[in-house]
């Protein structure tokens, strides 16, 4: 009996959270494309185009921010029902405990929670990325991007390179400075003119460059002229944007971080929040989970209607407590991956002491 039970909660939640998803998605893009529809049409973007290149490819980003919400929705509702029918109180009767209710509950959680991480790190990078271009080429949206001008970059521990401009477009920089150190020595200066990425070769190419040797004696001027050269930076070091991590699979985004480190980059800790918060966001759905049949299984005057308004509550103060915290932790504050956990784990706590206090 108890394993039909099982069978029947995990389908059920199924359901009733694929219900809720996509209603929730659609409500969103009715919205959204109510929003940006004349914006779309005045930069020349068809009907076609927008739903095709940018509501297909927002769908994936739109699932993994909604899929809690529908997760806690779907357990408040199901788990309500059989409040109300007095399901729970016969199972509890028959000596099935409260906790055993809430494994098939956990089970679905955890292959959810699995399957949006999964999402995340390799499928919904890949469609931010054309929506992103979309939105660029027909929002004419502002990319945000972090460093434009006057730049320095750590390209080795004995290396510094300066870039006067940077055009991430084009992926051209100007007036470009290369010093090279030797203790607390400069050995040589290169400077070029500009600085062109070379895609194919993976290289960047040097225009009007000249090199100026230091020794005891004073220096040697060389003309180099135009050269290819390879350096250990990339442009993705160059013109960083506050969407870039949003746009890398998690070895991308975790190589990334790696290379600002070693660039010498300022600006670390917003990469390190949204990476970490990405890390930890599916473990969200587990959270609500417990919180979710905690607050459900015990019968309450009003029904379903105080279940939902109670969850919404608990909804709104989970999401304000990550927004407000976020701040803390891309300004360096707070370390990043404590403050891209702590909301997670204040809620677990709260779902946890729920569950206990919850009449057996």
């Amino acid at each position: 009996m108890i394993n039909r039970f099982d069978r029947y909660i995990f389908f059920r939640m199924l359901k009733i959270t694929l219900f809720i998803l996509l209603l929730l998605i659609f409500i969103f893009i009715v919205i959204d494309f109510s929003e940006k529809s004349d914006d779309f049409t005045d930069q020349g973007a068809t009907v076609e185009q927008i739903f095709e290149q940018y509501y297909l490819n927002y769908v994936p980003e739109m699932t993994r921010l909604v899929i809690p919400v529908a997760v806690f929705i779907a357990c408040l509702i199901l788990t309500g029902q059989m409040s109300d029918r007095f399901e729970i109180v016969a199972l509890k009767a028959a000596g099935v405990s409260l906790y055993r209710l809430l494994i098939p509950y956990l089970v679905f959680a955890f292959i959810a929670a699995a399957l949006i991480s999964y999402l995340d790190g390799f499928v919904i990078p890949h469609t931010n990325a054309k929506r992103l271009e979309f939105e660029h080429e027909y929002l004419k949206k502002n990319n945000q991007q972090v460093d434009r001008d006057n730049i320095y970059r750590q390209e080795s521990p004995n290396t510094l390179v300066r870039v006067n401009y940077y055009d991430a477009q084009d992926t051209m920089g100007y007036q470009i400075d290369i010093y090279k150190f030797q203790g607390d020595s400069i050995m040589s200066t290169l400077h070029a003119r500009r600085m062109k990425w070379l895609q194919k070769k993976q290289q960047w190419q040097l225009v009007d460059a000249e090199v100026q040797h230091y020794n005891n004696r004073g220096f040697k001027k060389i003309e180099l002229g135009t050269q290819d050269t390879t350096l250990n930076i990339y442009p993705r070091d160059m013109a960083r944007t506050t969407s870039d991590i949003y746009q890398l699979t998690y070895p991308e985004a975790h190589n990334y971080i790696q290379s600002i480190k070693r660039s010498g980059a300022g600006g670390l800790s917003l990469p390190e929040i949204q990476f970490y918060g990405r890390l930890t966001y599916p473990f969200s759905i587990i959270v609500v989970t417990f919180i979710g049949f905690a607050i459900a299984s015990v019968r309450r005057r009003g029904g379903k209607g105080v279940h939902i308004a109670v969850g919404l509550t608990i909804s709104f103060l989970y999401l304000a407590f990550m927004k407000i915290i976020e701040p803390f932790g891309s300004s360096g504050e707070i370390n990043p991956l404590f403050a891209a956990s702590l909301p997670h784990l204040f809620f677990f706590v709260t779902g946890i002491v729920l569950l206990i206090t919850a009449k057996k």
